[in-house]
């Protein structure tokens, strides 16, 4: 099969007979866009794609095609604590008793290097060979994260091995495979009562997220300010549940798509 394909950097406008699409910056993991289409009558649809609100610029829409991830109620962080403070004083407090293994999700994995080494840490950051790759890929792209060494490799073993203070950065479909027995930190978006809570002796779960909670989107439609509101229902998430409160705030029309 054949085809086309044009890379388009934000801002930047792409015409396509009647109709222009531009993307937008969405705070996600590295490279998340917005989407704005544009028809020759100057109808806009937007599709946020996955967002966090804080970083996200706030598109106008006639048609607004959004996330629905903590599209409940239920899903509110009410907590004003800086959680990447947190972060970095669980780390750096786990370094005084050896290795610290962060579980995370790709994307997570890197922004939380880029965390701690912007916070100065200055111990030995390392990763299996597929977290290392992703890594690389995301610092050729701007990210901040610091040397970073395979865990493949004879000396960083040794460093394991020994519970010696260094960060290892391990996929969270790895958890309980390794690090058992030393300090653990899960880096997760699912945690809305505490910014950060103990689950076992050494063991942490910081409510690090990359996705608006409900208020977040409650807010992003408050300001777009869109005629017909679609929740995406692709992933796990709560489209319905979002697309009734729209409905109900704003008096607007909001549906959500069929699942998939």
């Amino acid at each position: 099969m054949g085809g086309y394909v044009e890379t388009l950097e934000y801002g930047k406008t792409m015409r396509y007979s009647e109709e222009s699409i531009t993307l937008f910056p969405a705070d996600h993991i590295l490279g998340a866009a917005q989407v704005l289409v544009e028809d020759a009558e100057g109808t806009r649809i937007v599709y946020t794609g996955d967002f966090r609100l804080e970083g996200t610029p706030v598109l106008e829409a006639d048609v607004l095609v959004m996330e629905a991830t903590y599209g409940s109620p239920s899903c509110r962080r009410p907590f004003n604590t800086n959680v990447k403070d947190m972060l970095v004083s669980i780390v750096e407090e786990g370094l005084k008793h050896g290795t610290v293994y962060v579980f995370g999700y790709h994307g997570k994995l890197q922004e939380v290097m880029q965390i701690l080494h912007e916070a100065g840490l200055r111990v030995p950051f390392v990763a299996p060979e597929r977290v290392f790759q992703v890594s690389k890929i995301c610092e050729r792209h701007g990210m901040r994260i610091g040397r970073l060494l395979r865990v493949e490799e004879k000396d960083v073993k040794a460093l394991l091995e020994q519970n010696q203070p260094c960060v290892a950065f391990y996929h969270m479909g790895s958890r309980g495979k390794v690090g058992r027995g030393n300090f653990c930190v899960y880096v997760s978006g699912w945690e809305f009562d505490v910014p950060c809570r103990e689950i076992a002796d050494k063991e942490y779960v910081v409510a690090l997220s990359d996705h608006s909670d409900f208020d977040g989107l409650m807010e992003y439609v408050r300001r777009s300010r869109p005629r017909l509101v679609i929740a995406d229902n692709f992933r796990i998430g709560y489209a319905e549940t979002l697309a009734r409160h729209i409905q109900r705030r704003f008096n607007i029309s909001a549906v959500a798509l069929p699942k998939r």
